[in-house]
């Protein structure tokens, strides 16, 4: 119970350790929950030049009932695939554990952005470096539950 109330104050520290164990362990080893603050989520968007359905696991942060997730691209000065699939293609779905819900993808505004970045920064300080290797601003997208 004490654990629970931890997680609705404050989310866990999380890094690029916990996609690699997500992937590696096809989620067995991550213990999130759909309703957690943050975690990894799997998004699936449709190529925006192939048509064909493509996978990534991301780390995100929650608004509301929208998922957050960042084109961070690990600091690169590209944008991430996935990014342009979203802008040409929003219907995607991601998966949280068993869950797939579908989504539909918005690009947050730039005062959206400075406030999930904030709190992105927060769950998943290594964002911090990446912003700081890259000249670009780094996209945060809302993906929001295409039932909602």
């Amino acid at each position: 119970m004490a654990q629970q109330a931890q997680s609705a104050r404050q989310p866990r520290k999380l890094g690029y350790f916990a996609v690699i164990l997500y992937n590696l362990t096809g989620g067995r080893l991550y213990h999130g929950r759909t309703t957690d603050p943050a975690g990894v989520l799997v998004l699936t968007t449709t190529g925006r030049k192939s048509g064909q359905q493509r996978s990534v696991s991301l780390i995100y942060i929650r608004d509301g009932a929208s998922y957050v997730v960042t084109a961070s691209n690990a600091g690169k000065d590209t944008h991430p695939g996935w990014y342009f699939n979203l802008r040409s293609h929003p219907e995607a779905q991601i998966r949280l554990k068993d869950q797939t819900i579908p989504v539909v993808a918005e690009e947050a505004n730039p005062e959206q952005r400075q406030r999930l970045w904030e709190q992105l920064v927060q769950t998943a300080p290594m964002y911090a470096r990446y912003a700081k290797t890259t000249s670009r601003e780094i996209p945060m997208m809302l993906l929001r539950p295409a039932d909602a």
